[in-house]
């Protein structure tokens, strides 16, 4: 089975380039602090990677 993962928005995406919030969008992260599960991909860990500085990454 497919290693999942959680991801939770922390910190604002204000004043943040549109391509990282683009790609909080295409995480699903919504408003902060709600959790979104993810399935372990190498596209979702690639997005992770870029806003890493703005989500909380929990093994599921």
């Amino acid at each position: 089975m497919a290693d999942k993962i959680i991801v939770t928005q922390v910190r604002s995406a204000i004043n943040k380039p549109k391509d990282q919030k683009d790609t909080l969008v295409a995480l699903g992260c919504k408003k902060l602090n709600r959790p979104v599960e993810k399935t372990a991909s190498p596209q979702v860990l690639g997005m992770i990677h870029k806003v890493k500085h703005l989500v909380k990454v929990e093994k599921a």
